[in-house]
C-alpha cells in the first residue's frame, strides 16, 4: 500500500507539472483531482492503518486495514469535494459543514452496518 501511494504521489506530480490549467479542460481537472484523491488515500490509510496497530494492539490487522481504508477514503472526499467547490467558488462555511455532515451519517452507516452482521 505503501508504494503505491508513492506511485500516486508520482502521478500527482507528473500530472502537476505537465498539464496547464489554463488550456486544459475536463480531462486535465480529472486526473488532477483523481490522482491526488488516489494520493491522499493511501496515505491516510497508511498513516491510519500504523496509529491503530500501535493502540489497538490486540485487533487482527486486516481490520485495522479495512477501517483505516474506508475513513481514509471519505476523508479525501472531504478535501477533493472540497477543492472542486473552491474552484467553483462555492466553497462556503455551511457547504462544508453539510458536506462533514453527510459524511458523518455515511460513516455511522458503516459502523452499524458492520455491527449488524
Amino acid at each position: 500500500m505503501a508504494l503505491a501511494t508513492l506511485v500516486c504521489w508520482g502521478a500527482w506530480i507528473v500530472v502537476i507539472n505537465n498539464i496547464d490549467p489554463t488550456e486544459t479542460g475536463f480531462l486535465g481537472f480529472f486526473f488532477f483531482y483523481f490522482s491526488l484523491f488516489l494520493a491522499i488515500t493511501g496515505t491516510l490509510s497508511v498513516v491510519g492503518f500504523f496509529i491503530r496497530k500501535l493502540i489497538l494492539k490486540e485487533e487482527l490487522a486486516f481490520r485495522h486495514v479495512a477501517v483505516a481504508f474506508r475513513q481514509a477514503v471519505l476523508f479525501a472526499i472531504l478535501i477533493i469535494g472540497s477543492l472542486i467547490l473552491q474552484n467553483h467558488n462555492l466553497l462556503t462555511w455551511w457547504n462544508i459543514i453539510l458536506f462533514i455532515l453527510a459524511l458523518t451519517v455515511l460513516e455511522f452507516f458503516f459502523i452499524s452496518f458492520k455491527k449488524a452482521n
